[in-house]
């Protein structure tokens, strides 16, 4: 793709460019605006009230869908999303609603919003959109509150600076980007404002409008302005593609890929094979560089390949050019042994992202988007010198699993066939679940393809793939595939949502009756007198008695017949798997890793938590 179409790509009016979160200490409030223009300044003025404009302004952001839990407080602000042209959808819980609104995002670039009704309604969203800032996603919050003549009278589920913290809530900082309570509808068109320019800019952007209930209702004498949210992307210097040149020509370099590159995976592939430099990917970026080139030594970090480890041992490069990845513990559990003699050139959006993760290594930073960034650098690098052997690579191993008993499932034997019928038989989105979930599907399956794999690396909240499913499958109008674990499908899944609505996700259970990787985790850290046990929980007969449909594997001949009939379903599907329990997750990493932080065996024998 060329620079012209990567921008013509990128600058669609309802397209955003995501190559990092946004940086959590830009304030939005006062950045400078003044290149927003109106399309239309001088609309006849309407009798909307302040809940319709809201409405209209979020379509005219080009938000489709609205995920929440009705109240009492928000009756007017329901009602006028309901006659929108968005899509309400009711959930069952506000987090499963975030979630689902985060995945939304993921699944088609446009931003998505979350609608709540005061007190309960807000704290329940927020560990979802807590969620929506670490994964970097485009996400607003619509809340209820206390009219300012009731706040501190003990109003019904009472939502002010009496009851709940005003800062981090009700303004910008950690967790919202922007945020403000619309106390009169003349604030509207400066609202519209903050919100067209925090869409309009790079990474993620999680905003929230604090609505009294007392002003839902009051009527708008201002216009609104129509806003052109296209922007330009951010582009390097001419200075830092001549030293980012000067330093690849120097020797081998390897290329280590994360999800904010999704966007740029032709030039990537281009840069790859031009070079002949080494690909390894965070979790989060199985799929961007395919996994079955050549090229591709593994994926780091949380469920990752021993081959990225023997790449860097073997062949080691000189420099590792980054793309796109905070290289936090999930990618790189800070190893030594990731990091190359001549340090990184580390490519993101956000300035505030190269040299945290290893303050300690060289390393040359660049500010740019990444798609613009690789197809500058490609202009730029010269070719391999003609006659150059390509040098043969590590690739990510696949283990041949012996012949076992039929049951329990092995997560490695129902990891192949999620592979054979999802993944390479189908288009759907799959995703994993926090957990050992994320481990066997991590290390396990094989993309091709960007955009197909989801999970969670920054909060890994459990609930978040089991209510995230529906949303991927609702905005994306298609098949989406959570791979889940029982303790997370017990928490928060949204199977009676799905049921409604009728959204075709898929969630594949890996049923042990336990907590497993805390259980095994626990084991191998020799910490002892945890109990990890889950009573055992039967996930079909919870699914049929919510009116989805499900099937109970117990047998590793059965896995086929299952998956297939999961994935040609056209309703809401769930296949429980009797899993073996016993199996060892590949996630060594991460245990060694919390040993390396302190957390070591203990000579207590007495100390047990309640079954759970």
């Amino acid at each position: 793709m060329s620079i012209e179409s990567y921008k013509a790509f990128a600058t669609d009016t309802y397209t955003y460019v995501d190559s990092a979160p946004a940086d959590p200490t830009r304030n939005y409030k006062s950045i400078d605006d003044s290149n927003i223009k109106p399309v239309l300044s001088n609309q006849p003025e309407l009798s909307l009230s302040v809940t319709e404009a809201i409405a209209s302004m979020l379509e005219e952001l080009g938000v489709s869908y609205a995920f929440g839990v009705a109240g009492g407080a928000m009756a007017s602000l329901w009602g006028s999303l309901s006659n929108s042209l968005m899509q309400v959808l009711n959930f069952r819980h506000e987090s499963g609603a975030a979630f689902a609104a985060v995945e939304a995002y993921f699944a088609t670039g446009r931003p998505a919003v979350v609608f709540t009704t005061a007190g309960p309604g807000i704290t329940n969203a927020l560990t979802g959109l807590f969620a929506a800032r670490g994964e970097g996603a485009k996400v607003i919050l619509l809340s209820a509150c206390t009219t300012a003549p009731q706040r501190g009278r003990w109003a019904i589920q009472e939502t002010s600076g009496y009851t709940l913290p005003k800062s981090g809530i009700f303004s910008s900082g950690e967790l919202f980007n922007y945020a403000t309570t619309i106390e009169s509808p003349e604030e509207l068109p400066q609202i519209f404002r903050r919100l067209a320019l925090g869409l309009s800019q790079p990474g993620g952007f999680v905003a929230h409008l604090s609505i009294p209930t007392g002003v839902q209702t009051s009527l708008v004498n201002t216009s609104l302005p129509r806003l052109d949210l296209s922007h330009s992307l951010f582009a390097p210097s001419s200075e830092a593609i001549a030293k980012c040149v000067q330093m690849l020509s120097q020797g081998s370099f390897a290329i280590w890929v994360g999800f904010g590159a999704r966007g740029a995976a032709d030039a990537i592939r281009q840069l790859a094979e031009k070079t002949g430099a080494a690909v390894m990917c965070s979790p989060r970026g199985k799929g961007i560089f395919p996994e079955d080139h050549p090229q591709f030594v593994g994926v780091t970090g949380l469920g990752g390949h021993a081959s990225v480890l023997t790449y860097m041992q073997e062949q080691p490069p000189l420099h590792t050019l980054v793309l796109g990845t905070r290289l936090g513990e999930p990618t790189s559990f800070w190893s030594n042994s990731l990091v190359p003699s001549g340090g990184f050139i580390h490519v993101d959006i956000d300035p505030e992202v190269p040299g945290v993760a290893y303050p300690f290594v060289k390393t040359l930073p660049v500010q740019s988007d990444v798609g613009v960034f690789v197809e500058a650098l490609l202009k730029q690098l010269p070719e391999r010198p003609s006659g150059s052997e390509a040098v043969s690579l590590p690739n990510p191993e696949r283990e041949v699993i012996a012949p076992g008993a039929d049951s329990p499932v092995r997560p490695e034997i129902l990891m192949d066939a999620i592979q054979r019928i999802i993944v390479e038989g189908s288009d759907a989105i799959v995703m994993a679940e926090c957990g050992n979930s994320f481990t066997w599907a991590t290390h396990l399956l094989r993309f091709s393809q960007s955009n197909r794999y989801r999970v969670s690396t920054g909060v890994g909240s459990m609930g978040h793939t089991v209510a995230g499913v529906v949303g991927a499958a609702q905005a994306r109008n298609g098949k989406a595939v959570a791979i889940v674990g029982d303790g997370a499908m017990l928490m928060n899944n949204e199977i009676s949502t799905a049921v409604k609505y009728q959204i075709p996700a898929v969630w594949i259970v890996l049923n042990d009756a336990r907590y497993n990787m805390c259980h095994q985790g626990m084991t191998l850290l020799g910490l002892k007198g945890a109990d990890a046990a889950i009573p055992p929980a039967n996930f079909v007969q919870i699914a049929c008695g919510m009116g989805a449909e499900g099937i109970r594997v117990e047998k590793e001949s059965d896995l086929q017949a299952a998956l297939e009939k999961a994935i040609a379903s056209t309703v809401p599907f769930v296949v429980d798997v009797a899993i073996d329990a016993n199996r060892p997750a590949p996630s060594k990493g991460r245990n060694q890793s919390l040993a390396a932080q302190g957390a070591v065996s203990t000579p207590v024998k007495h100390l047990s938590f309640p079954l759970v």
